[in-house]
């Protein structure tokens, strides 16, 4: 295994000469982490998260809920969650989190107070009109024309709820959101989606799915509409599925070596869109196993793809870094949406592909990458967790690629650069 020049700023990114072989652990999931949170916060009595995820995203989540009045005690593999009377004034960091900055207003809403929320500079330039207009079309009291971070709700301790219609093409976050606290509405929420399709329509289902395992009433029969009728949301202990977007590098470093890597406790059935991972990678050539112990994946020559990847655009950066490295061009399509995520994840892929010797070119709504030969360079984070993932699997096959704020992955992954290193070793 040999690594970059480095500097403070740019982690010396392992290459290997060999196959990777490896067995790994994922933290917990993040998106069910900070629903699970969420959800505990407005439920009628207290509960448990068992093997939630600790990063960064969910420790903001954690504290949003604190400064609400909720009351959340830590212990290296739980986090009891006992709910009060929801009150302010306050202020959220909300960091560059999107379940953050958006699911955590419609709760607020419901407090009794001034909440203020603001965030990373790049949190700023994230979409969140959408969701803020249906919030007071619902009754919420925000200013009028607010359209991003930062902002204020000036919450009387209920929210009238009722029908209300959204284009939430550039976030399925933005629905889910409202479905989240409904429940806790005087009317609940009638929601209907007016516009271009909802990308990543799994996580609605997640939440759901989330909601009604709680015993919360949801129809979702209609396309575009979702409809939660007002009442309690029981308490519920659960045990948190490992993070299966977060297992894409992982899985994806067997197949740009031709090794095989698998990822323990792979849940047999889920509702994380990061389960998509098993068609994806067979699509680039790999073997794909399940098992009792796990999902087993192992590389060979990688072929070239042409996915849409609409439902699934978290995993956009890693399955670039493959295509990159792929025996003929690939197209990406689906994702004109993640130009608002973290980073532009279009703009920055094309860029720091191409300024490794790739020809990586953006389209109307996706990417166009056709391998050419790679070479060393600095690898720019955008302070996206997932540009730095996909950097990660490049280094691999590139001896002296160094990796710019790799510090970023703890966003969702506390230590991902001792898990990859651990992998490596």
């Amino acid at each position: 295994m040999t690594a970059a020049a480095t500097s403070p700023d740019v982690w010396a990114a392992p290459a290997v000469s060999s196959p990777v072989t490896a067995v790994v652990r994922l933290p917990g999931s993040k998106s069910i982490t900070n629903r699970a949170l969420l959800l505990a916060a407005l439920a009628t009595g207290a509960a448990t998260l068992h093997r939630p995820l600790v990063a960064r995203d969910t420790a903001l989540m954690a504290q949003a809920m604190r400064s609400l009045g909720v009351a959340i005690e830590e212990t290296a593999e739980a986090m009891a969650v006992r709910p009060g009377p929801l009150r302010g004034p306050a202020t959220v960091d909300c960091g560059l989190a999107g379940t953050v900055m958006r699911f955590v207003p419609p709760v607020a809403a419901l407090a009794a107070g001034t909440i203020g929320f603001d965030g990373d500079p790049r949190a700023r330039m994230r979409p969140m009109g959408e969701m803020l207009a249906a919030l007071r079309t619902l009754g919420a009291d925000l200013d009028l024309g607010t359209a991003s971070l930062p902002f204020e709700i000036r919450g009387v301790g209920r929210v009238r709820g009722g029908a209300v219609s959204l284009d939430a093409s550039s976030s399925s976050q933005f629905v889910s959101a409202l479905l989240l606290a409904a429940a806790r509405y005087d009317d609940g929420v009638d929601v209907r989606h007016e516009g271009k399709p909802v990308p990543s329509l799994p996580h609605i289902a997640m939440t759901v799915a989330m909601l009604r395992d709680r015993g919360v009433e949801v129809d979702d029969a209609e396309p575009n509409r979702w409809v939660v009728k007002p009442g309690p949301i029981a308490p519920k202990d659960v045990e948190i599925e490992p993070d299966l977007s977060n297992a894409a590098p992982f899985l994806a470093a067997a197949v740009a070596t031709g090794g095989t890597v698998s990822v323990r406790d792979w849940p047999s059935a889920t509702a994380q869109p990061g389960d998509r991972l098993r068609g994806i990678l067979a699509e680039f050539g790999a073997g794909v196993e399940m098992s009792a112990d796990g999902l087993t994946v192992t590389g060979g020559p990688i072929r070239g793809v042409d996915l849409d990847l609409h439902e699934v655009g978290e995993l956009t950066p890693v399955v670039a870094a493959l295509c990159a490295l792929a025996d003929g061009p690939s197209f990406l399509r689906g994702i004109a949406h993640l130009r608002g995520h973290e980073s532009d994840r279009l703009a920055a892929l094309a860029t720091e592909l191409s300024s490794l010797g790739c020809d990586a070119r953006e389209t109307d709504d996706g990417l166009e990458i056709r391998p050419r030969p790679l070479h060393a360079g600095v690898f720019r984070t955008y302070d996206d967790h997932r540009m730095a993932h996909a950097a990660a699997v490049l280094a691999l096959v590139v001896p002296g690629l160094g990796i710019e704020n790799v510090a970023t992955t703890a966003k969702t992954h506390p230590d991902f650069v001792g898990a990859w290193t651990a992998m490596l070793a």
